[in-house]
């Protein structure tokens, strides 16, 4: 789930989480002011503020695609589909008072901890799965099945085990293969499609635009965006960041 549903408000949302423009702290009023403004991030805010709100490290937490996508089976039907991505570490979190002693001690336990486990060959996975509605039930749902702040009942849409997620290689160079990476929920493999989720259309947009401005118009021609297993054709041939051959 998600703090809002409509994109218009995506941007106000970004800014309300940010630093005070004045002091440079983190402002707890602003994001409460935006919060209580908008009903439909209660949801998100429980969890946020639940004792799953602080996991013991990156491989002990779940995964959510959150957005509604579309598929197509063999026969050619349109499914809507959710992603999930369940640890196979356990859920573990910390509480407050232990959360506040492993910060005073180190300020990045969670990529010591995500590293170290990676180097040292215990690999973390996950276990992913999808729900799949078919197109024609969801306008014969109670709720919005393309509203970003609400889940699909797992009674109605169980989950689907599809494969697995395996994380087995750290990067050789930290900034230019995590720094340099520009995810998008545009980026789409054929037989993944879009649906008329609001907040999926505006991120369709929004993301490729801000990795524009943070890497530059070639972006999707660095090494940690370019596509590994095919030739892409196109007619790129000059621009600022102009840094690959034809």
């Amino acid at each position: 789930v998600f703090f809002i549903r409509d994109g218009y408000k995506f941007p106000d949302f970004i800014r309300t989480q940010k630093r005070h423009p004045k002091t440079n702290l983190r402002s707890p009023e602003a994001m409460f002011d935006f919060w209580a403004a908008q009903p439909e991030s209660v949801h998100q805010v429980t969890i946020l503020m639940s004792d799953r709100g602080i996991p013991v490290s990156p491989m002990h937490m779940n995964g959510y695609g959150s957005h509604t996508f579309s598929m197509w089976n063999k026969e050619g039907k349109r499914h809507w589909v959710k992603f999930h991505f369940k640890t196979q570490q356990g859920i573990k979190n910390y509480t407050n008072e232990t959360s506040e002693k492993i910060i005073g001690s180190t300020r990045e336990k969670y990529q010591e901890e995500l590293y170290n486990a990676i180097e040292e060959g215990n690999f973390p996975k996950w276990k992913m799965y999808i729900q799949a509605m078919p197109e024609e039930e969801a306008g014969q749902q109670s709720y919005n099945p393309f509203d970003l702040t609400k889940v699909w009942p797992h009674d109605d849409y169980p989950l689907i085990e599809v494969g697995e997620l395996e994380m087995n290689r750290n990067p050789e160079n930290y900034f230019q293969m995590i720094e340099n990476a520009a995810f998008s929920p545009s980026n789409v493999v054929p037989g993944i499609g879009f649906s008329p989720d609001k907040m999926l259309q505006a991120r369709i947009f929004s993301y490729a635009d801000a990795h524009r401005y943070r890497l530059g118009t070639h972006y999707e021609a660095l090494p940690a965006n370019a596509p590994k297993n095919s030739k892409v054709n196109h007619y790129h041939k000059d621009g600022a960041m102009r840094f690959f051959t034809n």
